[in-house]
């Protein structure tokens, strides 16, 4: 899991095009009435024409608060962003009487309150409140389609091969109602109730056409809790992320999204995503000495750096061995099994939330990963990884894959457009 990192495009929290106030409309805390000051303006004859009221003035963001994500794009928002401090992932299946018409009608209204939502403002109708005095906190929301949705749409000759099951791996004890599903929508913001807010908002746009199968929460490290950005700790206490692909990366593009001459033709500039509900044992692992640990991933704790020397960047050797001539990145270290030129260049790039749903009867913790990844192809990003985890990865006695789901996400929307006209219109 730690070796594949975040592309840090910019300081998470930090705006990206600007503060709310240039946003389309009436932000979210002025509409809502708050965090403002209404002044008065005396009339000009003295007083005698009364007074005026001035337009209420909203106090500045914090730079959490103020971080805005475009949704308008050639790519969804939610994948080349840095790590969002909280996150929903939820999966919606198509009910009953619902086809390609009522899909257009709920994924149009999506992107309405997608945009509105990421641009600050309130819900396009019946707006809970939820998210007062906030600003886009970086608000992300993605859209994509599961294998199901094709059929159940009429749409079969447009479902990609991509889009085929995955394989059976021996890690897997899969909770088939809580994997797969029509429709999978990503949430992520760097508060808590902005998240919260466009779940809610999500749901209740599904009105009569879909409804939940399944929904998990996540969190990262809050941006600015530590003193300059780096990359993120998981559960297991691990820099979780040093290899990601850049989007600095000559061939970032190529691996991540499908090319504008790719097929099928909707899904140019679009995505797939694996997610996985990844379970850590760490009852288990925190009975592991620091050095057994470091043994297990091949990097340090401490920092990331390789077991072979120098620090988190440093390249990995993995030819170095010790006194005794025994390799010092052991042969089944996490970090050397999931290195792209140990399979064939595959990579992924991963933006995944840590979850804790609770402690059992029996004090053990109901806690790990959800794993998200993106790839332009699966079968040459995750699958072979996954496949080379699965014959002798020395983590895989940590953790369990206990959910699954894979997704086509589409190119972004352009203004007056909703993520998958292509498809739903073509």
């Amino acid at each position: 899991m730690p070796d594949q990192s975040l592309p840090q495009t910019r300081t998470p929290g930090t705006p990206v095009a600007g503060p709310v106030s240039g946003a389309r409309g009436v932000s979210r805390r002025a509409l809502l009435g708050t965090a403002g000051a209404t002044g008065l303006a005396l009339g000009a004859a003295g007083g005698a024409a009364g007074y005026a009221a001035a337009p209420a003035q909203a106090a500045p963001l914090s730079s959490v608060g103020s971080g805005r994500v475009m949704f308008h794009g050639k790519h969804q928002p939610g994948i080349t962003e840095g790590l969002q401090a909280c996150g929903h992932l939820v999966a919606f299946d198509l009910t009953a009487g619902a086809g390609r018409r009522e899909a257009a009608a709920l994924l149009r209204r999506w992107s309405v309150t997608a945009g509105r939502l990421m641009a600050g403002e309130a819900a396009p109708h019946d707006d809970t409140g939820v998210a007062r005095d906030a600003g886009p906190s970086s608000l992300t929301l993605t859209f994509g389609f599961g294998r199901g949705f094709f059929a159940r749409t009429g749409l079969e000759k447009q479902r990609p091969g991509a889009l085929d099951p995955l394989p059976d791996f021996s890690s897997d004890h899969l909770d088939r109602a809580r994997s797969d599903g029509d429709l999978w929508v990503q949430i992520g913001a760097n508060d808590a109730l902005v998240a919260f807010h466009a779940l809610r908002a999500i749901q209740k746009d599904a009105g009569s056409a879909a409804r939940v199968r399944w929904q998990m929460n996540g969190f990262n490290r809050t941006p600015g809790a530590t003193a300059h950005p780096m990359t993120a700790r998981n559960l297991m206490g691990q820099l979780d992320g040093t290899r990601n692909p850049k989007p600095a990366d000559t061939d970032f593009e190529k691996r991540i999204f499908v090319p504008a001459s790719g097929e099928p033709t909707w899904m140019a500039n679009g995505s797939y995503a694996v997610v996985r509900r990844i379970r850590m044992l760490l009852d288990d692992w925190e009975k592991l000495s620091l050095t057994a640990q470091q043994q297990v991933i091949g990097r340090r704790k401490a920092d990331g750096a390789p077991l072979s020397g120098g620090d988190e960047t440093t390249p990995m050797d993995l030819e170095k061995t010790d006194a005794d001539g025994e390799y010092v990145v052991p042969l089944t270290a996490h970090a050397r099994i999931t290195r792209p030129d140990k399979n064939g260049g595959a990579a992924m790039l991963r933006r995944p939330f840590s979850y804790h749903d609770g402690i059992g009867p029996d004090g053990t913790p109901d806690a790990g990963l959800l794993f998200v990844c993106w790839q332009a192809d699966p079968l040459r990003g995750f699958v072979p990884v996954q496949r080379k985890l699965d014959r002798g990865d020395a983590l895989s006695k940590y953790i369990r894959h206990e959910a699954s789901g894979l997704f086509a996400v589409p190119g972004g929307a352009a203004e007056g457009e909703y993520v998958g006209q292509r498809l739903l219109e073509g």
